[in-house]
């Protein structure tokens, strides 16, 4: 294997790579990978993945759904740490029994 020509494929390809951090799309591999993975590398790494035959560009629709995909889940998980977290406020008892009255007499209302 002449790495002189390797490197500069790596090159060539991660030049021809628009994007800063392309979504690539897995192949199947003699190792165990699984095809149809979509991942969301750097331009370096894209091109490494091309030229070793282990992924491929993924096509710009669905690359756009990986990232909403990618969105929504973030914005799934900060809604979900939000919930956890617990807030405690220390009550005196004149400011308890404020809050009873207040709450009884919007009852009666």
């Amino acid at each position: 294997m002449d790495l002189t020509a390797y490197y500069q494929k790596i090159r060539s390809t991660a030049a021809s790579i628009k994007d800063e951090y392309p979504v690539v799309v897995s192949a199947v591999t003699p190792d165990g990978g699984k095809a149809g993975v979509l991942t969301e590398v750097t331009r370096a790494v894209a091109a490494k993945m091309i030229v070793d035959g282990e992924a491929n560009l993924a096509a710009s629709a669905a690359a756009a759904a990986f990232r909403a995909a990618q969105v929504a889940a973030k914005a799934a998980a900060d809604q979900a740490a939000a919930a956890s977290r617990v807030q405690v406020s220390i009550l005196t008892p004149a400011e308890l029994n404020k809050l009873k009255t207040a709450d009884s007499l919007k009852d009666r209302t």
